[in-house]
């Protein structure tokens, strides 16, 4: 190292002018190259046209594939099409929210294919800041106009941060951090009539919806701007049913 380097390494960084000039200079071409992809994705046709709707036209479109699900008539899906339209891009036409529980699978209950949802899972369907930024990404880059938290009957996870709440008693591991992330819901209810963990699974769903809704900057704008819905439905295990609750 020459003898000017070795004082400049001990003297440590400070930016001058011109590097701030240069730096926001870059990072202002680094923004525009992404608006310019984003643009680009707009016009470039979507590789399932029929995903191209409304907010309202989105609901409607879940509940009734859910009904078939209901009745056991789902339809046959060309996996093997699907998969060659979708090699270059997705425009899922609606996002959920749901619980890990492996009984709870969004793409069956809905009737839907490959491509037709954009699917987050946590045990509990509570958003944390990992899921709120992929159903940003769902709204801002791909321009889904429904999110669905979906919650559902005899929730263990809730089930276990209402017996961890009473006894006073932290789950192992990193399981607590379900508890922390469903204790709002268990706590607003505690006193009410009916059944705890039912009114407990409800209100969680519920919370988390009004958490989708106003998220800043991107999803409550997209609300503001009736671009996107966000509601929250309860699956029932025993027949299928999702019950829109909020």
């Amino acid at each position: 190292m020459c003898e000017l380097c070795r004082q400049d390494s001990h003297r440590g960084f400070t930016p001058t002018r011109r590097s701030l000039l240069v730096g926001g200079a870059a990072l202002g071409l680094v923004w525009a190259s992404g608006v310019d992809a984003r643009e680009t994705a707009k016009t470039k046709a979507p590789p399932k046209p029929e995903n191209v709707i409304s907010p309202d036209a989105s609901l409607k479109r879940l509940t009734e594939g859910n009904q078939r699900y209901v009745e056991g008539i789902t339809r046959r899906h060309d996996f093997r099409h699907e998969r060659e339209a979708l090699v270059g891009g997705q425009n899922p036409f609606a996002a959920i929210l749901s619980c890990a529980d492996s009984r709870i699978a969004p793409e069956y209950a809905f009737d839907t294919g490959r491509g037709d949802l954009f699917v987050c899972r946590v045990a509990g369907n509570f958003a944390t800041d990992e899921t709120v930024a992929s159903l940003e990404y769902g709204v801002a880059v791909l321009s889904v106009p429904l999110i669905l938290v979906l919650g559902h009957d005899a929730c263990g996870a809730v089930d276990a941060t209402i017996k961890s709440l009473k006894d006073n008693k932290p789950l192992p591991g990193h399981m607590q951090s379900l508890v922390e992330g469903l204790a709002p819901a268990v706590k607003a209810v505690a006193g009410q009539s009916g059944n705890m963990l039912d009114n407990a699974i409800r209100q969680n769903v519920v919370d988390n919806v009004a958490r989708l809704k106003g998220a800043t900057p991107i999803l409550s704008a997209a609300v503001d701007q009736d671009r996107l819905k966000v509601v929250g439905g309860i699956y029932r295990l025993k027949d299928g049913r999702v019950d829109i609750v909020v």
